[in-house]
């Protein structure tokens, strides 16, 4: 059992989550472990979140923002205020069970290459049904939540090895974050936790899944799953991640293949889902995609150009059965 100490800080971002958050906030306040702070940003909410925090949750700090800064930036204005030497996000619209932490740092501090240790999310709705066990990538640099829509089961009961943590629910080192920097605030949200994985993966860094670190999610209950909003980001930072992160050895041979499955991503959501917006997204991602190539000279050196942490390609039929489990909810 982990002692409590100062090694976490914990923090969750809420934009007009009132209704969610006392679930939330009562599940970090009954941890096994006690974290050394608790940290709410709130951004820019209209819905009295904020005062509601202070009022009923008075040893929660709470960090007002006058506008929705985007879930990258208002996580980096926290861990820059924290000490804690790691740091847990937890969704505001997700409640861990009391061990949570728990688990999640005695994953952590088995192995100091550790940087990253993701939970196991299953559905509050439907909490025999997996959300995420973390973050994966294929080769044309799809990515997905990992065992998502699958039965929880006894199958995964001691920690493996995954190539990121969903930042939804996710513990993460202090001293990785130093080396390779916070959440790309260029993305606002969506896929800046496949960004920051992909960026410590490259120079070393481990990722973990806990199936013991239990978290129960209302899924894109703040986004919304299948808003015009979700699908513009999703497209704009799939170009953007990419560009930043795809092992540049390997673009060339995997170009072709990325751009046929994503233009079959783009003619999917045109006729299944009337969706223009995963069109829009994609591109204004090209239009600023040459800023955002320029990024990749201030990343760390990887330790190795190549695509090992990548999952091997599906035919293009099949990839939408990663999502299924997701409803739209217009």
């Amino acid at each position: 059992m982990v002692e409590p100490s100062d090694l976490v800080t914990t923090v969750v971002v809420n934009w007009n989550g009132r209704v969610h958050l006392n679930k939330c906030l009562s599940s970090l306040l009954t941890q096994t472990y006690t974290p050394q702070d608790i940290i709410l940003v709130d951004n820019g909410s209209t819905d009295g979140s904020a005062d509601y925090v202070e009022a009923q949750f008075p040893s929660v700090k709470v960090m007002r923002l006058p506008v929705n800064t985007g879930f990258a930036a208002a996580n980096n204005l926290a861990i820059r205020q924290s000490s804690g030497a790691h740091v847990a996000l937890l969704n505001n619209d997700a409640y861990a069970e009391p061990d949570w932490l728990t688990r999640l740092v005695e994953a952590a501090e088995s192995d100091p290459r550790v940087g990253m240790c993701a939970s196991k999310m299953v559905f509050a709705h439907q909490p025999d049904v997996l959300n995420s066990t973390g973050i994966c990538v294929d080769r044309a640099g799809i990515a997905w939540d990992r065992r998502g829509g699958e039965a929880d089961d006894d199958r995964e009961t001691q920690p493996v090895e995954i190539f990121g943590a969903c930042g939804g629910a996710a513990l993460y080192r202090r001293a990785m974050l130093d080396e390779i920097g916070l959440f790309d605030e260029d993305f606002f949200a969506y896929l800046e936790d496949v960004d920051l994985a992909w960026r410590a993966r490259g120079v070393g860094w481990r990722c973990l899944y806990v199936p013991a670190a239990r978290v129960y999610h209302a899924h894109s209950a703040t986004g919304v799953e299948g808003s015009p909003f979700k699908s513009f980001q999703l497209g704009r930072n799939k170009v953007w991640l990419l560009a930043k992160n795809y092992p540049f050895k390997q673009l060339w041979m995997y170009a072709p293949l990325v751009a046929i499955y994503d233009f079959a991503a783009v003619i999917y959501a045109l006729v299944a889902r009337r969706d223009v917006h995963a069109l829009r997204g994609r591109l204004a991602g090209l239009a600023d995609v040459a800023r955002i190539w320029q990024k990749r000279r201030g990343l760390p050196l990887p330790q190795r150009h190549d695509v090992q942490w990548l999952e091997p390609l599906e035919v293009p039929w099949r990839v939408t059965r990663r999502y299924r489990h997701l409803a739209p909810t217009r």
